[in-house]
């Protein structure tokens, strides 16, 4: 049997991801629209997935109710179903040639805990994280999709999960501002943030378009931004 010439087997490769990136984590607050952006992903270039499933964590409405009794519960809940669910499809990557995309990438488990759990217990948790991180390779690229806070606080009253609707805005800031602090020290990743303030990605397709461009270049590592 002959061998497919190199330039078919590229031609092949790119109908199956036409991005330059293997794996993409799309990142950004609650109400940023990152599953969303997933599903039309997969939905026009049949790209593997990677949802959390974070209606499944038992403790979460309970947190929002009362976070400093239910922090820890939560955070140990997520870090462990993230681990599991990100060890299975990663473990897969060389098997499937087309696109991996996430909607959350793992280093949210720390950002989170940083912010809710008390200074015991996140070293106790950090700890942990570290452990079962080291086993996980980086994103090709880590998209942030950036919202105001009064726009964030929108999206999630539109899309009414009633455990979602006692979310405070300073919640929302504190979380942001915990992305941003993040991004300031990860030297190793390009991280692409996006600013979709305003914007209902989902409805427009001009705007999705541009988002999905932006994607498909190359960057080197550091911080880069655009608008939508």
């Amino acid at each position: 049997m002959k061998e497919a010439p190199i330039s078919a087997l590229y031609r092949q490769r790119e109908e199956m991801n036409p991005f330059p990136h293997g794996f993409i984590a799309i990142e950004g607050n609650i109400g940023a629209g990152k599953t969303t952006l997933c599903k039309m992903l997969e939905e026009e270039y049949n790209c593997r997935l990677v949802l959390e499933q974070f209606t499944d964590n038992p403790f979460l409405p309970e947190f929002y109710k009362n976070p400093d009794r239910y922090a820890f519960p939560v955070e140990l809940f997520f870090m462990t179903e993230r681990h599991k669910q990100l060890q299975e499809s990663l473990s897969q990557r060389e098997l499937f040639p087309q696109l991996l995309v996430s909607d959350y990438f793992f280093i949210k488990t720390l950002l989170f805990a940083k912010n809710n759990l008390n200074d015991e217990e996140y070293r106790l948790f950090q700890r942990l994280f570290h452990t079962l991180n080291a086993t996980f390779p980086k994103p090709d690229l880590l998209v942030y999709l950036h919202r105001t806070v009064p726009d964030l606080t929108a999206n999630i009253q539109k899309r009414g999960r009633q455990f979602e609707q006692n979310i405070k805005a300073e919640y929302l800031q504190s979380l942001q501002d915990a992305y941003f602090n993040y991004f300031k020290s990860e030297s190793e990743i390009p991280i692409l943030i996006i600013d979709v303030t305003g914007v209902d990605f989902w409805s427009d397709k001009t705007a999705y378009e541009k988002m999905v461009g932006l994607m498909r270049r190359s960057y080197s590592k550091g911080v880069f931004r655009a608008a939508v």
